[in-house]
């Protein structure tokens, strides 16, 4: 049985101002990253080297980054940008610790919570 609009809680106002404070957030966040990558910033060329799966994966990864932080500007396809963006920053996260072996884990880690919580605020 379909709810009915009148049947669904309304959102506070608290949460949307959340909501809207994590998605400028990510999406100032992960322009800047993810123009850097296709740019081809001297730093993120050299942690691509330093993976070794080629720069093609800084590419595709900006690429992505890019999408998802337009994504999360439109209410509509926050919900979804933000959970993409949760996946790439988890894979970030995993490759900083098993193969790079640096503390670039923290930021990713961060990002995981924000995006995250951005993913099931606007789950909708």
């Amino acid at each position: 049985m379909a709810r009915s609009e009148e049947a669904l809680p309304a959102r506070g106002t608290a949460l949307t101002v959340v909501s809207w404070v994590l998605q400028v957030i990510g999406a100032g966040l992960f322009l800047l990253m993810g123009f850097g990558k296709v740019a081809g910033w001297p730093d993120f060329i050299t942690t691509f080297e330093n993976i070794g799966a080629g720069q093609w994966l800084r590419y595709f990864v900006g690429a992505a980054e890019l999408a998802g932080g337009i994504g999360v500007l439109i209410p509509r396809l926050a919900g979804l940008a933000a959970l993409g963006l949760t996946i790439v920053v988890v894979g970030a996260a995993f490759t900083h610790l098993a193969i790079l072996q640096d503390s670039g884990w923290v930021l990713p880690v961060v990002l995981i919570v924000l995006m995250g919580a951005l993913a099931w605020i606007r789950r909708a």
